[in-house]
């Protein structure tokens, strides 16, 4: 498909993306073309076992790795699937605070308690930048000795049909999609911020999603990191029932780790996929690393990592099923624990995971299951989060979520699973206790209690 391809790589350029840029994409297209799917067998690999755990780790040895590290956080969604027109991030999750608001407030804390730099860094897309760094206008200290962010990338999308760049003359945004959170060690290259990251003597990196308000900077895990010399490093938890279609880990017949998404599983093996004996660990997204090692093995591979593809298979419009279908092709951070000789997983406890992908988990982030101590750190106060499930028809998108609990959440904190059917409306410090199944339209009393 030499034509799709040339075209594709003229878009890319007309748009203004670096040599870098277009040759990841030429790699990944490539791999299409060839009848690649991008998928990961089974019987290519093996179960992870025995991983190290965070909790047994010795204490922090110092704060000379400390003062060389910065956190990176993911902040380019728009929290579409919620009904949301902006960034996610800038979305009240806590006491009245925003995920930026509360992020900001964590890195603050930490070079306090421990008079280091620590500089926090957004990677962006086009979409999100503006009106985040508008919010983070309220915390001029966070101003560090590097840029406060980068953008990601983008890449067009490709007709199924011919493997020739989509057109949506409609709406010509919709030609273009991201490449995936893989796009970071591009994008790092690409906007310069690696090499400035560098130059200012940093050497260490925590990533994480901005959504994830769990993951915070852990001494205890950097001066790990550190003192093993590891080049890359991947934070996963057991898995739990709710997890089994979430991106585990694995180990190549060879013995190195691997992390396997969902898009990578063939149907044959969604069974053995979905099995949380057989696949213990699933990836929080929360990761580690050496940035001299990436910057040399990038320099090595000019500036292709070649993570494993996924092949995503949309409509071109997403909101019309009957627009063309295209592929996006995509890569995950994660999977980097493939490249790198020596990676590692490290066991992480619950606490260091709480994403808000939907609002069933705004809801429990939201409710006194989880607290926000001094140092605006989120603390789950019981052994894990209740597990919740809203009826998608009232509660999917946050304007009629929030309708639903005019007077705040209900008090989650004895709740082990909440199950709403149905239009149901909240009063003011309703309590649920246990597992409950709510069914049929109601309005709820104030101080109400539902057990059983």
């Amino acid at each position: 498909m030499p034509d799709g391809l040339k075209q594709a790589l003229e878009k890319m350029r007309a748009d203004g993306a670096s040599d870098v840029a277009v040759d990841n994409f030429r790699h990944y297209y490539e791999r299409l073309a060839r009848g690649e799917t991008g998928t990961i067998a089974e019987d290519e690999i093996e179960p992870a076992r025995d991983l190290p755990k965070a909790t047994e780790l010795p204490e922090p040895d110092g704060s000379e790795a400390l003062d060389k590290a910065v956190t990176i956080r993911l902040n380019g969604g728009l929290g579409t699937s919620m009904g949301m027109t902006g960034p996610k991030s800038l979305l009240e999750v806590k006491d009245g605070l925003t995920f930026l608001d509360i992020i900001a407030r964590q890195v603050l804390n930490l070079r306090e308690r421990h008079g280091i730099r620590l500089p926090l860094v957004l990677m962006h897309s086009f979409r999100t930048r503006d009106e985040s760094l508008r919010c983070l206008e309220r915390y001029p200290e966070l101003k560090q000795d590097v840029p406060l962010d980068f953008l990601q990338g983008r890449v067009p999308k490709i007709n199924a049909d011919d493997l020739t760049p989509a057109s949506w003359p409609k709406d010509p945004e919709l030609e273009w999609a991201p490449p995936g959170h893989g796009d970071l060690y591009t994008a790092l290259v690409t906007s310069g911020m690696l090499q400035d990251l560098l130059d200012h003597g940093y050497e260490y990196a925590f990533v994480a999603n901005s959504d994830n308000l769990g993951a915070v900077l852990e001494p205890r895990i950097l001066s790990w990191f550190a003192r093993e010399n590891l080049p890359f490093a991947m934070e996963v938890l057991r898995r739990a029932e709710s997890d089994k279609k979430g991106g585990h880990i694995a180990r190549r017949k060879n013995g190195g780790l691997l992390l396997r998404e969902t898009a990578q599983v063939r149907d044959e093996d969604q069974d053995a996929y979905q099995d949380i004996e057989r696949h213990r660990y699933f990836n929080c997204n929360n990761l580690w690393l050496n940035l001299k090692t990436l910057d040399t093995v990038l320099k090595e591979r000019d500036g292709v990592l070649g993570l494993p593809m996924i092949v995503n298979k949309k409509t071109v419009d997403p909101g019309d099923s009957s627009s063309p279908a295209v592929f996006q092709l995509e890569s995950a951070m994660g999977a980097a624990i493939d490249v790198f000789d020596g990676a590692e997983a490290l066991e992480v406890t619950r606490e260091r995971f709480a994403p808000v992908k939907t609002t069933n988990d705004l809801l429990v982030v939201r409710s006194d299951a989880y607290e926000l101590t001094d140092q605006a750190e989120m603390r789950l106060v019981r052994d894990e989060p209740p597990v919740v499930d809203l009826d998608s028809d009232h509660y999917k998108l946050i304007r009629d979520f929030d309708a639903h609990f005019p007077s705040g959440p209900p008090s989650l904190k004895q709740c082990d699973r909440l199950t709403v059917k149905g239009d149901v409306t909240f009063g003011k410090d309703v309590t649920i206790r246990g597992s409950v199944e709510i069914d049929g339209d109601r309005t709820l009393e104030d101080g109400a209690v539902l057990e059983g």
